[in-house]
């Protein structure tokens, strides 16, 4: 079964609405690239989300660039904050992907309110991307971010400017706190009210590894049996309108868009109980 495509907000694009995090390539060979460019074939993904601080990762999805552009929305990040360093990362990650512009380019982790205040005022990486558009080097303009706090400090940045995109965590144990809740759902109905794009991340975010072996290319420990992806996954996309960004670890991602295509209705609230409860999940966010 094909994966339900959606408006990427304003941009006019139908994206397929499990995009694809390109972080799981940041430390792969270009063969194992290569096998998951397969896999995002096969399930018909026709979004790339990646970022110049993505290891490898902007070099390994060059060769699928040259043959498959015009079959993918490609969005990329910054994490420089001020014009200069931001407009040379640009530049960088354009040569490493062999392309001359990207659809969607992000300020990368706009979190940290020194970093926000420098990005998003005069000679900051804000200016660099208004330049760059105006280059016609990237067609729109997003902000990604981490933690508790980035509800909130996205809903900020969209009243200093008007985003194509924001992006962050969503999932059943982190939107148990009333805190990231209310800003996420505040975030959400004024994305959806200014037609902005709402992607996000730590779908099958378990646990912290907190000591444990790590298992994974993830940062955190995932979920990785297939029913319980498939109630993970099932929840974020039971929420109309936003996009799933898959898991960081190319071993995972056949697992979650096998569960994207298989989606019809959101899991309900008595199952993540149960399942939180069972595995004894926690908040990755403290």
């Amino acid at each position: 079964m094909a994966i339900a495509t959606q408006s990427f907000g304003r941009s006019g694009h139908m994206s397929t609405r499990t995009l694809f995090g390109a972080a799981s390539l940041s430390s792969v060979s270009q063969a194992d690239a290569d096998r998951t460019l397969e896999v995002l074939l096969q399930y018909g993904v026709n979004h790339i989300d990646v970022a110049a601080g993505y290891g490898e990762a902007e070099l390994r999805i060059a060769p699928w660039l040259k043959q498959y552009r015009s079959q993918f929305y490609l969005a990329t990040k910054t994490g420089q904050r001020t014009a200069k360093a931001a407009k040379e990362e640009l530049h960088r990650s354009l040569e490493r992907m062999g392309v001359d512009s990207v659809d969607l380019w992000q300020l990368h982790n706009l979190a940290d309110p020194i970093d926000w205040d420098i990005a998003l005022s005069p000679g900051g990486a804000l200016d660099a991307a208004i330049e760059a558009k105006q280059q016609g080097l990237i067609r729109a303009i997003g902000v990604t971010g981490h933690g508790l706090q980035i509800a909130a400090t996205h809903r900020r940045s969209l009243e200093r400017f008007d985003f194509d995109s924001v992006l962050l965590p969503y999932n059943y144990v982190t939107m148990q706190i009333p805190y990231y809740a209310e800003n996420f759902n505040a975030l959400v109905a004024t994305c959806q009210q200014r037609n902005v794009a709402v992607q996000t991340i730590k779908s099958i975010a378990y646990r912290p590894w907190m000591g444990r072996e790590h298992t994974h290319a993830t940062w955190y420990a995932p979920l990785d049996e297939q029913q319980d992806i498939d109630r993970a996954v099932h929840w974020v996309l039971g929420r109309p309108g936003i996009f799933l960004n898959t898991v960081g670890d190319i071993d995972l991602l056949p697992k979650v868009l096998d569960a994207a295509s298989r989606f019809q209705q959101g899991t309900s609230e008595q199952e993540m109980t149960a399942m939180v409860d069972k595995l004894q999940m926690e908040t990755l966010f403290v």
